[in-house]
């Protein structure tokens, strides 16, 4: 049988499409509706977070292209697809921005950039907007159920391959593209897809790049396929498809994750918020130190310290462990949980402030690092589940013993409306900016979703 006759009749990227193409703003259920505008405001507050940083002004800094498009906190205008690429940028540059428990990827940093470039330059409504930032999330929580651990095992960054394809549907959807043109956009969005996580080994900056560039790739695979562009169809499942391409083989897709209750079951209600800017698998360990903290545990009384991981996470988070243990730069530190561990039992707190230059060279917090050591559990849930654990032996010969058992702002514990409103105001402080400007910031991402255009957002240059 040749290879086109065992061709689906219709794709899965055909399939949800169609449901895209059926699916209208006032089909997207409130829950799904006040995630994204959750998701707005901690995006908003992360960009003007970071609006300073050297790795944001080397982005916009490298961007050449002109237009009328906005990249939060910066003067200049620049094009769509720049800022896109910037927003996107800034937003997951520090690690903090939303993510799915299903697999770690990192929805909003890849699809508001994208759906808010696309409706800024091309005058679309709040509730296209809207529309598009809900299907794409939906996307991209379903691809990461496909192959789970399978991505990251293949070397490559779930967030910046699925999120091409994911922003790819999220401005087709904004624009009012035909089902046709949004499958040929995820069709040719997979060949724009890239990141791989070698960043991992010194702690650079590429990652911080990863959810732009898929915004700015989704983005033009849109527009392109609004133009006519044919990309192919099977994208997803074929032979020489994305699976094939970015996963590791000998985990098994599941290619019904894609559209299995389609309008019935929405993941986009169910995004998570990180309390602490770093690894989301890191998270749940900091809890615990914290929790040892406030139970009168000082670093100067441990003597050693082991948690029990899954195994899924090692290669991430605890390998290689001279590294973990010693950082070489606050980037790596945010993908290393003794230091993780370390700087909150010091510091009593686990913020931007924890993840800089002067941290990774703190003598305290590098010694107890040093004594972080690991264990795994086969028992462990990752990745369903995402779990912290710490057995300190302390040096009067006492054990100490503490577990997290889940995300904290995620799905089993959600940071409550005060939380989300209190992150995104100490970001934009961070940022330098008034508390004038963070409320009228605040009271933007509110009203958005019911707004005429996004014109709006020009306010929020510089």
């Amino acid at each position: 049988m040749s290879d086109e006759k065992a061709l689906p009749k219709t794709a899965l990227a055909e399939r949800f499409a169609g449901w895209v193409d059926a699916t209208s703003a006032m089909d997207v259920p409130d829950a799904v509706r006040a995630a994204a505008t959750n998701a707005l405001l901690d995006f908003a507050g992360l960009c003007v977070s970071v609006r300073d940083e050297e790795y944001v002004k080397a982005a916009i800094g490298s961007w050449d292209g002109t237009g009328d498009a906005t990249a939060i906190g910066h003067v200049q205008p620049i094009d769509a697809a720049g800022a896109a690429f910037v927003n996107g940028t800034a937003a997951h540059g520090e690690d903090y921005d939303d993510t799915f428990e299903g697999t770690p990827v990192h929805t909003g940093a890849v699809i508001l950039p994208a759906v808010l470039a696309a409706a800024e330059r091309y005058g679309r409504s709040g509730a296209d907007a809207l529309r598009g930032i809900a299907v794409g999330t939906e996307f991209m929580c379903r691809m990461a159920l496909v192959t789970t651990t399978g991505i990251h095992r293949a070397g490559f960054h779930p967030t910046a391959v699925i999120g091409a394809l994911g922003a790819a549907i999220a401005v087709g959807a904004t624009l009012g593209c035909t089902a046709r043109q949004i499958a040929s956009a995820l069709g040719t969005a997979g060949s724009m897809a890239s990141g791989i996580i070698e960043y991992l080994a010194e702690g650079t900056w590429t990652k911080r790049i990863h959810a732009g560039w898929a915004a700015q790739c989704g983005l033009r695979a849109a527009l392109l396929a609004r133009a006519g562009f044919v990309g192919p169809r099977t994208v997803i499942e074929g032979s020489h498809g994305f699976v094939f391409a970015f996963a590791d083989s000998t985990v098994p897709p599941n290619y019904a994750a894609v559209t299995d209750g389609l309008g019935t079951h929405w993941h986009a209600a169910s995004i998570a918020f990180k309390p602490y800017p770093c690894g989301t698998m890191a998270q749940p360990y900091i809890d615990c130190a914290l929790a040892l903290a406030r139970d009168g545990v000082k670093p100067g009384d441990v003597a050693s310290m082991v948690c029990e991981v899954g195994e899924g996470t090692v290669h991430r988070l605890w390998e290689p462990l001279a590294e973990k243990r010693a950082p070489t730069s606050p980037y790596s530190a945010k993908f290393s949980v003794p230091f993780c561990i370390a700087v909150a039992l010091v510091d009593r707190a686990c913020g931007l402030g924890q993840y800089t230059e002067a941290k990774v060279r703190d003598r305290k917090v590098l010694d107890l690092a040093g004594r972080i050591g690991y264990v795994i559990d086969p028992k462990n849930e990752y990745p369903r589940n995402y779990t912290g654990h710490i057995r300190a032996t302390l040096r009067d010969g006492t054990m100490r013993e503490v577990r997290q058992p889940h995300l904290r702002g995620g799905r089993r514990e959600p940071l409550t409306a005060g939380e989300l409103l209190s992150k995104f105001r100490a970001d934009c402080a961070f940022g330098g900016w008034s508390e004038a400007r963070t409320a009228a910031l605040e009271n933007f991402c509110g009203a958005l979703f019911d707004a005429p255009d996004l014109s709006g957002l020009r306010a929020f240059r510089g």
